[in-house]
């Protein structure tokens, strides 16, 4: 069961689109009240506005840019402004990069993965913590991946920033765990987005393939990793902080 959260108020980076909608709209439906940001896709962003606020929830939607601080500090702003409070946090915005081997990848490329994937999470902490302190504590649940636990070839950059996310993470939880923030950290494994149905249409032997890698014989919804994250945002997670949890299948477990 899907616990409570009538009164609080959750941010979510990455929120228009996959595992970001996904968990906008399970946070809404918990009670909280939902800030998502992004980047790029405003028009699915405002969509979700949309849909949450035809559901009889509250939402807002700020265009962010997670690599600039302005943007964060902003957003956090925008959103106690608009709720009063901020108590929870999904640090979902991030990127793939394109795959190639460390002799080959771009510098361009990898520094746009790491801002994105890494300083961007840093960022949104950084800002998040004492808003959260504010109001007497929260949660943080940052999204890295399965590829954050193991290495993944021809994804250097990516692996890299995921890898950083988790250990990040364990560091903000160990320095804000007596003052009342919780932050963990989801690792899913390839999730059933619209992205992943494109290329699976385009490559066939890539959907299997994908499909394959996880023991339990499918990929993962964007819902299961939204449910997983609003647990760890609620009380019935209380006494759980700094865990990188796996979302994968048994992927990893291999």
């Amino acid at each position: 069961m899907t616990q409570r959260l009538d009164g609080k108020v959750a941010l979510v980076t990455g929120g228009s689109t996959g595992i970001g909608r996904a968990t906008a709209l399970e946070f809404a439906a918990a009670g909280a009240r939902v800030a998502l940001a992004n980047s790029r896709n405003v028009a699915a962003g405002e969509a979700v506005v949309k849909q949450i606020r035809e559901g009889g929830g509250e939402a807002l939607f700020v265009q962010t840019d997670v690599t600039r601080a302005s943007d964060i500090a902003a957003l956090v702003a925008q959103t106690v402004a608009r709720f009063g409070r901020l108590d929870y946090a999904c640090n979902n915005a991030g990127v793939s990069g394109v795959p190639a081997s460390v002799v080959d990848t771009d510098e361009a490329m990898w520094d746009s993965v790491i801002d994105i994937n890494l300083k961007g999470v840093w960022l949104c902490i950084k800002y998040e913590i004492p808003a959260m302190l504010e109001y007497g504590g929260g949660a943080i649940v940052n999204v890295s991946s399965a590829g954050g636990l193991v290495g993944t070839a021809g994804l250097g950059a990516y692996t890299a920033s995921k890898h950083g996310v988790v250990g990040l993470t364990k560091v903000a939880a160990l320095e804000y765990a007596q003052a009342g923030v919780r932050v963990n950290v989801v690792c899913p494994g390839v999730i059933r987005t619209s992205l992943f149905e494109q290329a699976a249409r385009q490559d066939p032997e890539f959907g299997r393939t994908q499909i394959a890698r996880h023991p339990i014989g499918r990929l993962g919804t964007p819902e299961e990793v939204a449910a997983a994250v609003v647990w760890l945002c609620s009380d019935a997670a209380a006494f759980v902080t700094g865990a990188a949890l796996p979302i994968d299948g048994g992927a990893v477990a291999q």
